[in-house]
């Protein structure tokens, strides 16, 4: 069984989707950051860091969105959330889609707004007029669409200004993992700051 720690609408969002996505059973522990539930001693018994998502697999932590996406899509191969093994230039396209976005995007809200529209810059001209990030659909897009998601509900650009990123987020919002996950999270509510 897999259980997932999430708090609606942070990076577990991601994981979230990919469980939907693989079609595993999984249980839900909400573990809300604006409440500081992730700093709690039961939580940092599961995750020293105090962040989520945290993904439990048999009674044992694996944790940060990329490793819990990398999990799910190898051990779930029918999926099809990574390109099969042995296409190795595919499989390097989708770490370097994941490293640029848990190195370069996830970071930038923090260190500012200037910086946080210069990343979505770049991520619109890396994805160009492509239909998926790394050629398929796959975790990448997964990874990406959580944080678009949080840059469109946060700052509210209009859609021409990204017209590659919108039109990911609208072939992103029509796949079915999404919605649910979306209206899971939304059911609980989000809390995020700016």
């Amino acid at each position: 069984m897999l259980t997932l720690y999430y708090s609606p609408g942070s990076s577990s969002m991601a994981t979230h989707i990919a469980l939907h996505e693989v079609g595993a059973p999984f249980e839900l522990k909400l573990t809300a950051l604006h409440k500081l539930e992730n700093r709690a001693a039961d939580y940092l018994a599961v995750n020293l860091e105090g962040k989520v998502p945290a993904l439990i697999i048999d009674g044992r932590v694996l944790t940060e969105v990329a490793a819990t996406l990398w999990y799910l899509a190898r051990r779930y191969p029918e999926a099809g959330l990574l390109p099969q093994l042995g296409d190795i230039e595919a499989e390097a396209q989708v770490i370097s889609w994941m490293s640029f976005i848990a190195a370069t995007i996830h970071p930038s809200r923090r260190i500012g707004v200037e910086r946080w529209r210069e990343v979505f810059v770049i991520a619109e001209q890396r994805l160009g007029g492509n239909e998926w990030a790394a050629g398929h659909y796959s975790i990448a897009d997964i990874h990406l669409f959580r944080l678009y998601w949080r840059f469109m509900r946060t700052l509210e650009p209009p859609p021409e200004s990204h017209p590659n990123l919108s039109a990911h987020y609208d072939r992103m919002m029509a796949r079915p993992a999404v919605q649910r996950t979306l209206e899971a999270e939304a059911g609980v509510g989000y809390n995020l700051p700016v």
